[in-house]
């Protein structure tokens, strides 16, 4: 008997949670991509100074190589930085960088998931593993009403989910916030749109998320309070991106 169309879309977002591809910048050759770090860059969470003290914000975002830096569209004024501790591992940190017109300014680091199996800059269909590059941020979703978001925002039950994940935890509640991370995707759609224009092959549904106290397929997940919180602050007018990917890939 066929599936309910409803639950024909969760399953397509759960295979496609972590198995992405996508068109990204990396794609397009440096030479006509502005480079982000031109305007300025921002201090890293842990270097901020303390309150009371005055520093110049940095006008590179720290972390970041000049092959990374390319990537960056050169509109781009907020910037989340989730940057994977290794190659092959599931944890990772997300920084916000916002452009204040002098330099970047980092706001707090979130613990944050990938992958269960790391990072690739060669993204396929159930390689369990979270692409490298820098994506655009244009459309949002999620179980949940929307917590006061500028981005375009898709409530929907079909953002529903059970079931366990790689460590048995509950994966209810994953998708009660959901940010779509637009690789290989149609940018501003909604973020249960299955569009892959690239073909299915390279997998699709790439999102930031609820964190499910777990490794993901590829999304990217943050725990509840700091979705809020970033879809709060996400302004489309800054062309907010996501820059991810593991240390040493950033770095070059």
């Amino acid at each position: 008997m066929a599936l309910p169309a409803v639950a024909l879309v969760v399953v397509a977002a759960l295979t496609a949670c972590g198995a992405g591809t996508g068109t990204t910048t990396r794609d397009v050759p440096a030479a006509t991509v502005p480079a982000a770090g031109a305007p300025g860059t921002a201090n890293t969470a842990q270097g901020r100074a303390g309150a009371g003290t005055r520093t110049r914000l940095p006008t590179r975002i720290p972390g970041l190589g000049p092959r990374t830096l390319a990537w960056i569209p050169g509109d781009a004024r907020q910037v989340l930085v989730v940057t994977g501790r290794a190659r092959d591992a599931n944890r990772s940190e997300a920084v916000l960088y916002e452009h204040t017109g002098s330099g970047w300014e980092a706001g707090p680091a979130w613990p944050a998931r990938n992958a269960l199996k790391g990072w690739t800059d060669d993204h396929w269909a159930g390689d369990l593993r979270s692409p490298i590059g820098v994506f655009t941020l244009t459309g949002a979703g999620g179980l949940l009403p929307d917590p006061g978001t500028e981005l375009p925002y898709d409530r929907s039950d079909a953002f529903s989910v059970s079931g366990t994940g790689f460590e048995g935890e509950p994966l209810e509640g994953s998708f009660d916030y959901v940010i779509a991370i637009d690789y290989n995707r149609e940018p501003g759609t909604t973020p249960l749109d299955l569009t892959r224009p690239l073909g299915a092959d390279r997998g699709g549904g790439i999102w930031l998320h609820v964190d499910h106290e777990g490794p993901t397929q590829g999304c990217v997940s943050l725990q509840e309070r700091h979705m809020e919180e970033l879809l709060r602050a996400l302004d489309p007018d800054r062309h907010p991106v996501v820059v991810m990917g593991d240390t040493a890939s950033l770095s070059k």
